[in-house]
């Protein structure tokens, strides 16, 4: 009789973070936590000290936490809007809170002493984001979580299923790991850095457009004035240019399409760090190229973004440019 049981593994070390992964995305979620105390004594590495099994486990508690997300805004879909943020264009709905308390509850059983940066405890405006931010990594322990609990509510609330809860998880400022969860096509991104991304498990990859002419760009049309414009004088450059463009709504569903070569490129002239941290560390790791409007390489600060297959990035930069729709 076949075993049901998570599979067994031998009594050694596995000495990479590539054949950890295999194993641990060999078994199911439920079983990986029920014996991942098993797995590490087998592996031989510590828990406290050892980023490897961190990490995995943070990816874990990033799944299972953006999974009970998902449930809510499925069973939700076209809640009410309740009230307006920094713009009448810039929705909230009751749903939008308790996703992002959902999300933060499960982090805080796993990791009592994380930080967390979640959009919905934040002000409304871009000074109140930016000095959000600042104060996280200003005043954060080693590891910050940075959470849109769901990006896209304007979908979301209009009953457009182009919505996803995104998780980004950040060490020292830099983002290692990222899940980005697609309630409606149950399509589950993931990175953690150096190890790629993937798609429900697969491994994905950007892209191979060459030329602007070939490529499918994501665009934005954002809730404040100045991003608004901006974004109208870029896409006026750029749509002669490229093959089509698309403005979907949300950033958790535009980066994720270009990790996948969906997208060859997605640019917006105005986020926040929880839209997009996630997306541009999966972009990245699927062999994308991230940057700010300006050429610079993304950080946590990054607002105005362009992350690409890499072999437009360059041209698309030069076009931005000469529309003079940078902010």
């Amino acid at each position: 009789m076949p075993s049901t049981g998570p599979p067994r593994i031998h009594r050694r070390k596995l000495r990479t973070c590539r054949e950890f992964n295999h194993f641990s995305r060999s078994f199911s979620l439920k079983e990986s936590s029920n014996d991942f105390n098993r797995i590490e004594d087998l592996t031989g590495f510590d828990y406290s000290p050892n980023e490897v099994v961190l990490t995995n486990r943070i990816l874990e508690v990033a799944i299972e936490a953006s999974n009970k997300a998902c449930a809510i805004i499925r069973e939700n879909l076209g809640a009410k809007v309740v009230s307006k943020k920094s713009t009448e264009r810039d929705l909230l709905t009751l749903i939008d809170a308790l996703c992002e308390k959902t999300i933060r509850h499960t982090v805080q059983q796993h990791f009592p002493n994380h930080s967390f940066l979640g959009e919905e405890t934040v002000p409304p405006g871009i000074e109140a984001s930016q000095q959000a931010l600042e104060d996280a990594l200003a005043n954060t322990s080693e590891w910050l979580w940075i959470v849109d609990p769901i990006d896209g509510t304007t979908n979301f609330a209009s009953g457009i299923p182009l919505n996803m809860p995104s998780i980004a998880v950040a060490r020292n400022c830099d983002v290692l790991v990222s899940v980005l969860n697609d309630p409606h096509r149950r399509e589950l991104y993931t990175a953690v850095k150096g190890q790629g991304a993937f798609l429900n498990g697969q491994r994905i990859q950007v892209g191979k457009e060459e030329n602007l002419e070939d490529a499918i760009v994501g665009a934005e049309s954002p809730a404040g004035a100045k991003a608004l414009e901006m974004s109208v004088k870029g896409i006026n450059q750029l749509m002669p240019q490229v093959r089509t463009i698309r403005m979907l709504g949300s950033s958790a569903v535009f980066l994720p399409w270009v990790a996948s070569g969906r997208l060859t490129a997605y640019w917006t002239p105005d986020e926040c760090a929880w839209d997009i941290a996630a997306g541009a560390l999966l972009v990245s790791e699927a062999g994308g190229r991230v940057t700010d409007a300006k050429g610079y390489d993304y950080t946590l600060r990054t607002r105005s973004l362009v992350a690409s297959n890499g072999m437009v990035h360059d041209d698309i930069l030069a076009v931005l440019r000469e529309a003079e729709a940078i902010m």
